[in-house]
């Protein structure tokens, strides 16, 4: 579900000690919460994702009703970590958590930068982190509106992002690109998905590759909408062109004959009529 590419595995401590150790590390609060799962690779990267403000928030979305408990790690990568939690009535949810601890979202001011709806940002790493998972949440619920297939975004709160779970019954989640059998016909729902996502909802995903495209039962899906910036961004255009060459060479590379890049473009702008 993400673009980026896993991170390695933190080796794992062995043994009795190393429990006990990150059990300590558990507040009274975290405890009472009973939402993480108690798995030796949850422990391994707890400081780093479950800080008690990103614990305090979790709690709030279980009083909310938005989730009942988290079921286990997904996926994993510098600036985020993915979990499935279940909701009251039983089904699965996604949840984002976007790392508080991590240096990446320095690199990404470019695209929130110029943008009216985060004109309010406040100097900090938290602040940005929030207004990345906000922004996120506006674009999910922006491109889903326009009829592009995306997670149906569910609630967002500071650093946190909910959203629908795209998968089996079995808590199986859907395969990206890079995962899967790819057809001519998978490259032209993706330029249709990118056209529609542009014409109609105004906006350039800025980060589209085949870590975050999705072949689902229903089509092709877009996943990871933080980077999506606005047509009228001072660098959509250098975006909208950097997502069809990572499109156009992944399809080459599966032997799939593609648009030219200028051509596809043009497509998706509407200004090949």
């Amino acid at each position: 579900m993400l673009s980026e590419e896993p991170e390695e595995q933190l080796p794992k401590e062995n043994g009795q000690k190393a429990m006990d150790r990150a059990d300590r590390r558990l507040s009274r609060r975290e405890r009472e919460s009973r939402l993480l799962v108690k798995r030796s690779e949850d422990y391994d990267v707890f400081d780093n994702v479950f800080d008690v403000p990103t614990l305090m928030i979790i709690n709030d979305l279980k009083d909310d009703g938005v989730i009942h408990q988290i079921r286990g790690s997904l996926a994993a990568g510098k600036e985020s970590k993915v979990y499935t939690a279940i909701a009251p009535d039983g089904t699965l949810r996604i949840l984002k958590i976007y790392l508080t601890v991590s240096a990446e979202f320095k690199k990404r001011l470019q695209y929130i930068a110029g943008d009216p709806r985060f004109s309010d940002i406040k100097p900090g790493s938290r602040s940005l982190i929030a207004a990345w998972a906000r922004k996120e949440f506006k674009n999910m619920l922006a491109a889903r509106a326009a009829g592009v297939r995306v997670p149906r975004p569910i609630a967002v709160k500071k650093n946190v992002l909910v959203m629908e779970f795209v998968g089996d019954s079995e808590g199986n989640a859907v395969r990206p690109l890079i995962e899967s059998k790819v057809t001519s016909g998978d490259y032209r729902q993706v330029i249709e998905q990118v056209t529609i996502l542009y014409q109609k909802a105004r906006l350039v995903h800025a980060d589209l590759s085949e870590y975050n495209i999705f072949k689902t039962d229903s089509g092709i899906m877009l996943f990871d909408f933080g980077s999506a910036v606005d047509v009228q961004h001072p660098n959509s255009k250098q975006f909208l062109v950097r997502d069809v060459m990572n499109v156009n060479r992944f399809f080459e590379k599966r032997g799939i004959e593609v648009l030219d890049a200028v051509q596809a473009v043009e497509k998706i702008k509407g200004e090949n009529k």
